[in-house]
């Protein structure tokens, strides 16, 4: 996408401070009409802004309280094929590849500490997966957040 301009950007806040804002709410809101609002948004997300327009649901509401970090080592020639049998994995809530000393870094929900290790069992039966290191998530210290670098984009 090209650079943001002050109208994405307010557009961006707007949508930060109120994720359930209708169209009709940030056009009046922005001082924006309706048909310039639901222009930009449309821009916005064909230009991949928005990373999801689902809800968040937090895992312990639908009975896997722990939750837990699994770095997990891998061969690299093989990570495609990996990547594919861990999205079948239920689990597995998101992963993320990496650069370092780990491979792969997988968020996984489970319901109790033998749940989690047959899913850490299942990860390492992977082909290609050589080996994987479990923490505990033991609270979340600051939340998916990105009001702060909106911020730092209307300095910059």
């Amino acid at each position: 996408m090209s650079k943001l301009d002050h109208v994405d950007l307010a557009l961006l806040s707007a949508l930060s401070d109120d994720p359930r804002a209708t169209v009709v709410g940030l056009s009046e809101r922005l001082g924006l009409s309706r048909n310039t609002v639901q222009a930009r948004m449309a821009k916005l997300e064909r230009s991949g802004v928005f990373l999801s327009f689902e809800r968040t649901i937090a895992p312990h509401t639908l009975g896997f309280p722990l939750q837990a970090a699994i770095s997990v080592l891998v061969r690299q020639t093989e990570l495609p094929g990996i990547a594919a049998a861990l999205a079948e994995i239920p689990e597995i809530i998101q992963a993320y590849g990496l650069s370092g000393q780990v491979d792969l870094l997988v968020h996984v929900a489970c319901r109790d500490a033998r749940h989690l290790f047959d899913v850490d069992a299942r990860i390492l039966a992977v082909p290609g997966v050589e080996r994987t290191e479990t923490s505990l998530v033991m609270g979340e210290v600051i939340p998916y957040r990105v009001s702060p670098l909106m911020a730092t984009a209307k300095t910059a």
